[in-house]
């Protein structure tokens, strides 16, 4: 499983995503497309590995988030659980969002499973992880 590492605090290059939904490398013309987008809502794409569409989604979900009229400042936990419930509905389980103005992380994603970018004064990171059911029963140290 890949993994990576982020700063909200610090500027990282946006690295080429593996894949695309077809498993194939991004083309130039998605590269622009995903360029073109993120200046128009005005989002700073920090890395990636993730396909274009689903980039897509990820970014014009959380500008929808933040259009939404409030008469408070946004808050990062509902915004984080927005998104992951968001892409749990979409995409499947387990997806993990973090969302705030400073913070640092280190995580191992699923293979096209991860995006960090900033929108406004809030960095987000979207992240999916592999879930596996237990089969077996586990014992407790008190059971045995």
């Amino acid at each position: 499983m890949p993994m990576h590492s982020s700063s909200s605090s610090t500027l990282s290059r946006r690295q080429r995503p593996k894949s695309n939904d077809n498993g194939k490398s991004m083309s130039t013309e998605e590269e622009v497309k995903l360029a073109a987008l993120a200046i128009s809502l005005n989002v700073r794409l920090r890395s990636a590995d993730m396909p274009f569409t689903m980039q897509e989604h990820a970014l014009r979900y959380t500008r929808t988030l933040l259009l939404h009229p409030s008469p408070h400042r946004p808050n990062p936990t509902l915004l984080a659980r927005s998104l992951k419930k968001e892409f749990d509905l979409v995409y499947g389980p387990a997806w993990h969002c973090v969302v705030g103005k400073s913070f640092g992380s280190f995580v191992t994603h699923s293979p096209g499973g991860f995006v960090y970018f900033s929108l406004e004064s809030l960095s987000f990171l979207l992240f999916k992880t592999e879930v596996q059911l237990i089969t077996e029963s586990v014992s407790t140290p008190a059971a045995r």
